[in-house]
């Protein structure tokens, strides 16, 4: 069985700094596209960054500059670090995991608040 479980997030002042942390167990993510998405209150939920299995990233414009996406391949672990955080970036994030079979596989979601 396939289980994603993110931890981290939590409560920060804006201009300040996080990091979430995806757990894979069930998959391993070294031949994989791995992701972060957002879904704010009211909104759909969308894409923050990527990155394939080759290394490439790709990241939403509205952060890229401040969040870096990347992987432990020993520890089957997706991060996402987010720096200069602005309170438009509160929202829940959702780790993803893109099955090589088509389909997705998703964690729960941590929350993150930044304060103004």
């Amino acid at each position: 069985q396939v289980q994603l479980v993110e931890s981290g997030g939590g409560l920060a002042q804006a201009g300040g700094s996080l990091s979430v942390s995806c757990q894979v167990s069930g998959t391993l993510i070294t031949d994989k596209t791995v992701g972060w998405y957002r879904q704010a209150p009211g909104k759909e939920r969308e894409l923050v960054a990527g990155i394939t299995s080759f290394g490439r990233t790709n990241y939403a414009d509205s952060v890229n500059g401040r969040f870096t996406i990347s992987r432990d391949y020993n520890k089957n672990t997706v991060y996402l670090q987010m720096n200069s955080l602005k309170p438009e970036d509160t929202a829940v994030y959702y780790c993803n995991v893109q099955k090589t079979t088509g389909g997705d596989y998703w964690g729960r979601g941590t929350q993150v608040t930044v304060s103004s």
